[in-house]
């Protein structure tokens, strides 16, 4: 094995090791936060006898649940490829994200559940006590700070997982802000205003959930990447010393990376052997310049066009 390919391996498994630390790093201080707030919502919401308190502290309770499938994905993908899986093992982190939605979706079902019942008989809404406006500023600020820490994150090792992961700190942002509208609402003299943050947060909740666990199944059904990089990654192989042309470039994502199967056209006149040592090339450029796991090459002969190559019949 070549120098390059030895530094190229090491510079892979230095991504995945700062991804995985990221994500562990990351994913352990929400649940640090999350302990605390979810306690403290639902303990004051109690009290306190606000329903949309009460919504919110299930729904960082539920963020618990998720850091946990986070975690287990987290630690799942970082494993070498093996028999069983020649890939490696980086769709846990899409399978994550869709128990990631399906879980928010059914938190937020559960909450709209709940805020019907109290919507369909108004007279049981009682007047909440101002300490539920204190707490819930105190969620707002926490997660919204949670949010940026968890994004920047995601984005330095460019991880799906933690951006869903984040963005769900941020759902759980705007949850308490509308919490907290429904609150000072109820304080002012309106106490319908609580369950129908409650619906809010509720409604809020399942939407992010359906998305997350919709693009999460279409990611294992092989979905292929946009547009934009699949052009990027054809200019690569054009550009390879020796490839004439390129065509039937298809991508499937594999997590975050992604797997490409193209065709390669090289000059037929060439041997076997330098048709692939081009191919050869053409994979490792790619790899080197695109988050590319795996890319196989179909070699197909290239003829000049200003020749005739008309066959005969036979």
């Amino acid at each position: 094995m070549k120098f390059a390919d030895l530094a190229d391996e090491e510079d892979d498994e230095h991504t995945l090791a700062e991804r995985a630390r990221a994500a562990r790093r990351s994913t352990w201080v929400s649940v640090g936060v999350n302990i605390v707030l979810c306690t403290l919502q639902i303990v004051v919401g109690i009290f306190s006898k606000s329903q949309g308190l009460i919504a919110d502290g299930i729904h960082s309770l539920s963020d618990l649940l998720g850091d946990a499938v986070v975690l287990v994905a987290g630690h799942h993908s970082k494993k070498d490829a093996d028999e069983d899986h020649p890939y490696g093992h980086h769709r846990f982190e899409t399978a994550a994200s869709l128990v990631l939605g399906v879980l928010l979706l059914s938190v937020g079902i559960g909450m709209l559940w709940s805020a019907f019942v109290k919507l369909e008989d108004p007279g049981t809404v009682q007047s909440v006590h101002i300490s539920a406006l204190w707490v819930a500023g105190i969620a707002l600020v926490a997660k919204e700070l949670l949010f940026r820490y968890m994004l920047a994150a995601a984005k330095r090792v460019k991880s799906g997982m933690l951006v869903a992961n984040a963005w769900h700190a941020r759902s759980d942002a705007a949850s308490s802000l509308v919490v907290g509208v429904g609150i000072i609402g109820n304080l002012a003299g309106y106490p319908i205003l609580d369950p129908i943050a409650a619906l809010i947060v509720g409604f809020m909740v399942a939407k992010m959930g359906w998305e997350f666990g919709w693009d999460a199944l279409h990611d294992l059904m092989d979905r292929a990447v946009d547009q934009e990089e699949v052009e990027a990654i054809h200019r690569t192989l054009v550009e390879t010393p020796g490839v004439k042309n390129v065509h039937d470039v298809r991508t499937r994502k594999m997590g975050d990376m992604i797997v490409v199967d193209a065709h390669i056209e090289v000059d037929a006149a060439i041997s076997v052997e330098a048709g692939h040592d081009i191919a050869v090339a053409a994979r490792q450029r790619v790899m080197q310049r695109h988050r590319v796991l795996n890319l196989m090459t179909h070699v197909d002969p290239w003829r000049r066009p200003d020749l005739d190559h008309a066959r005969s019949d036979v």
